[in-house]
């Protein structure tokens, strides 16, 4: 069952009023292999709204990533509705970006700078309005310097900087992010957290955010959706909208209690609590 909560502080986002831009009532999705039916979430509903920072935290096999495939238009649900500002019929495309874990998400033979541009192209804008937007964020993710480089020539954070600069040069009502950040080493992570907040900030992008670290899911998020295990369902939705500082004791009581819904015992800690 989905609950608010005020858990350690927390306080009602200002984004949290109003129609939701993003509805997911009772999904259900999974797979069909061999003729074998595989769910792997069971009856998951939540809201988001305009500007909000959403993220999908769950133990590993819960159906996050497919969840985020189901709103992305990827997969269809075996029951229960999603809607995006109103529509239910959804097919992949450029309102919805997606950011992926992989590095190789780039076209190796593309430039920085084309690969912002392309996907613009594709959807039909001018190339010079293209070529204005690419610059635009290049700059806001700053990549200027690195905009004639080819992906093999970048780091692992900076080819995730030009991922992302793509996807909001695509002006999406939502931006999908699945595990972003997970394959980074510590300090990148930490950096492009904190990036990716001001980035938000100054864009009002809307985020739904794939995470298995409770660390990051209190640190970028303004509220967290608890998964269970598969087939999963919400356990409870944490507002952590007021908790920016990890050095305080709110943000480590919030923490001890995602902890909790989780289920997560002192060898998983360290993997899950503090990425």
């Amino acid at each position: 069952m989905t609950t608010n909560t005020s858990h350690a502080g927390s306080t009602q986002s200002a984004s949290g009023a109003g129609t939701p831009l993003l509805s997911v009532q009772h999904a259900k999705i999974g797979y069909v292999v061999n003729r074998e039916t595989h769910v792997a979430v069971g009856d998951v509903s939540f809201e988001v709204r305009q500007g909000e920072k959403i993220m999908l935290l769950g133990p590993s096999g819960c159906g996050k990533s497919t969840l985020l495939k189901a709103v992305a238009g990827f997969l269809g649900l075996f029951d229960g509705q999603i809607r995006l500002a109103g529509r239910e019929t959804l097919k992949p495309g450029p309102d919805r970006a997606v950011v992926f874990q992989e590095f190789d998400q780039l076209f190796p033979w593309k430039t920085v700078r084309d690969n912002i541009v392309h996907p613009q192209r594709v959807i039909g804008r001018a190339r010079s309005e293209a070529e204005r937007r690419s610059d635009e964020y290049l700059e806001l993710m700053k990549l200027t310097q690195a905009a004639d480089r080819y992906p093999h020539q970048l780091s692992g954070g900076m080819k995730q900087r030009v991922a992302i600069a793509r996807a909001l040069a695509l002006d999406p009502m939502i931006l999908l992010m699945d595990e972003p950040f997970g394959a980074l080493d510590a300090q990148t992570r930490s950096r492009l957290q904190r990036e990716l907040i001001d980035v938000a900030a100054r864009t009002n992008v809307t985020l739904l955010f794939v995470t298995h670290s409770i660390q990051e899911a209190v640190y970028v998020g303004d509220r967290v959706v608890v998964l269970g295990n598969a087939p999963s369902t919400v356990q409870e939705v944490v507002d952590v909208s007021a908790l920016d500082d990890p050095s305080t004791l709110e943000f480590t009581s919030t923490q001890e209690h995602l902890r909790s819904l989780l289920a997560i015992d002192d060898d998983e800690l360290g993997n899950l609590a503090f990425e």
